[in-house]
């Protein structure tokens, strides 16, 4: 008898692609490689591996919401920045996951991982570098890889989003300092007085300046998304290892926790307290 689920359906694919051939799944699902023979280890790489994905689309959609800034082109920047925010909420929720991780199943497999940690992910970097925070001594611990050092410098040395978003409220006929428009992109910006006058009349007249406003809180959307992934990753860290340091030689907990201060738009925040 005929199975009605395959009715109209081709059945050989010998000659054609496949949903596996498109995917390169067999490259993908080869790619967990457990080495403490522990059950919960694929746990652990699963999570990573599949937050790496979700990076590297963020980067590609980060790339050409800046590149669409430069243009002058908003609304296809305001997609992009918001698929940017929604993969940030599937980055938290991958905690969620690890977070069924206990302390005694992460001590079974933690001897096995060396000195590999989050902390080295050159994905991640570029990700704070797009966001605006810059900071050359991140780039050490890509020192042994030259190539993705490579990657990650071009990251620092670049303007960060931020930057085109600053330079578009410039050609916008905003007064600001020069040092805002030009200066050197591998250097973390300080808070600027001109800038936060800037968006303060961006938010004063939103309907005269509706694109610089709503591109204001795609921004916030992103930050606001982007410090609940920190703080996820800072307490399922203390829930699984305490206060131990890092495998990659971090303080651990400890280091998480001061990136909670750091703010990737301070005007854009300034800003709620002047209205």
């Amino acid at each position: 008898m005929s199975d009605e689920r395959f009715e109209g359906a081709r059945l050989d694919y010998r000659d054609t692609m496949t949903y596996g051939d498109y995917l390169c799944l067999d490259a993908v699902l080869d790619a967990q490689r457990p080495r403490s023979g522990d059950h919960n280890e694929m746990l652990f790489i699963v999570q990573h591996q599949t937050s790496e994905l979700w990076m590297k689309l963020a980067l590609h959609e980060l790339r050409a919401a800046r590149a669409r800034l430069a243009a002058d082109d908003l609304p296809p920047a305001f997609k992009m920045l918001a698929r940017v925010s929604r993969i940030m909420e599937q980055l938290v929720h991958a905690w969620d996951v690890l977070a069924t991780m206990t302390p005694s199943e992460y001590s079974a497999m933690r001897p096995h991982l060396g000195s590999s940690s989050g902390f080295q992910s050159y994905q991640y970097r570029q990700i704070e570098f797009m966001l605006g925070n810059k900071n050359p001594v991140m780039l050490r611990p890509h020192a042994h890889r030259p190539d993705l050092h490579a990657q990650v410098a071009r990251a620092l040395a670049e303007p960060s989003l931020y930057d085109e978003a600053i330079r578009l409220l410039a050609r916008r006929g905003f007064a600001l300092a020069p040092g805002d428009v030009e200066r050197d992109w591998s250097q973390p910006r300080g808070f600027s007085e001109p800038l936060e006058a800037a968006w303060l009349a961006v938010y004063r007249e939103p309907e005269r300046h509706w694109g610089l406003y709503e591109l204001a809180e795609e921004l916030i959307d992103l930050e606001d998304a982007f410090r609940q992934w920190r703080f996820r990753h800072v307490t399922t860290v203390e829930r699984i290892i305490g206060f131990k340091p890092g495998t990659g030689g971090t303080a651990g907990v400890a280091y998480l926790r001061r990136m909670l201060d750091v703010v990737l738009f301070p005007e854009l925040w300034k800003v709620r307290t002047d209205l």
